[in-house]
């Protein structure tokens, strides 16, 4: 099993804007309740994960205040609040949870407006490093990017960074055009989609994205709320003595440089397994048997 020593400074760096973060980060979206809505079991637990990650050197931490919704931030603030100057914090905007916990596009200029002031209050920031702009896709959970203009949502959040409330912005659930319509209304810095070793669509789009130097964060890296389960992933996980989810984000570190990891989880163990993939090298077999998975 793959250790944590060094791991942190051994998955590499790359830039959102004018940050240099370590590669493998920390997404906070476990640390609310089940189907990230409501307060945790166990709020203890879930501020001894956010202070294991700084001990660690974690300095890459994805967020929202629509986890919960509040719920997420506010432990942040709690557990980490003076936030150390290595840290960045990067969160979305573009969604908003009903009294159900269903998730809604919230996306107009004052709901955005209003989405960012609950972040900033909630982390107790006065500007956001980075904020993703979350477009509504199609399918489950509106992860499926549609190709529509998305002007009317970058455009705003274009305002606020002018106003000074956010230095970075990024865009997620988006193509390639997306991007491209997107980078004519201000700098993009990275790119938030789903993607892992069992769905591979972006594969031209994190290429492309590599060339122009844009971060590229892949959400649901482990699988999501559906775990990647795969007879060659076991197999090879088996031969290195690691677990499926380690090799998981290690082909992922592997895939590209500008690849970005946000796993999430609200065990302090299976976090440490998570940094450890950092260390764990891919032998070319492994990774050309890994590669046939998502083909």
């Amino acid at each position: 099993m793959p250790a944590t020593d060094n791991a942190i400074a051994n998955s590499g760096t790359f830039t959102l804007g004018d940050r240099t973060v370590h590669r493998m980060g920390y997404g906070a979206m476990q640390l609310a309740g089940p189907h990230v809505f409501g307060p945790p079991k166990d709020r203890a637990g879930a501020i001894a994960v956010l202070k294991e990650a700084m001990e660690l050197g974690i300095d890459h931490i994805d967020t929202s205040d629509f986890y919960g919704p509040h719920v997420t931030n506010r432990i942040i603030r709690e557990a980490l609040a003076p936030y150390p100057d290595r840290l960045t914090i990067v969160t979305k905007l573009g969604a908003k949870r009903d009294d159900e916990g269903a998730w809604l596009p919230w996306n107009d200029p004052e709901a955005l407006e209003q989405g960012l002031r609950d972040n900033l209050e909630n982390l107790g920031l006065e500007a956001m490093e980075v904020v993703n702009v979350r477009i509504m896709g199609s399918g489950e959970g509106g992860i499926e990017p549609t190709g529509e203009s998305i002007a009317r949502f970058v455009e705003p959040v274009a305002r606020l960074q002018q106003q000074g409330l956010v230095r970075h912005i990024g865009v997620s659930t988006v193509t390639r055009s997306q991007v491209e319509e997107a980078r004519g209304i201000c700098p993009i810095v990275c790119v938030q989609n789903m993607y892992n070793l069992a769905n591979r669509n972006d594969d031209e789009l994190i290429d492309w994205l590599a060339d122009e130097g844009i971060a590229y964060v892949p959400y649901f890296p482990l699988g999501g709320f559906d775990p990647l389960q795969s007879k060659a992933l076991d197999e090879v996980a088996s031969d290195l003595g690691a677990t499926s989810m380690q090799v998981a984000l290690a082909w992922l570190l592997q895939r590209s440089p500008n690849i970005l990891l946000i796993p999430g989880t609200s065990s302090v163990e299976h976090l440490r397994q998570n940094v450890a993939a950092a260390n764990l090298e891919l032998p070319a077999e492994a990774i050309e048997k890994l590669d046939g998975i998502g083909g």
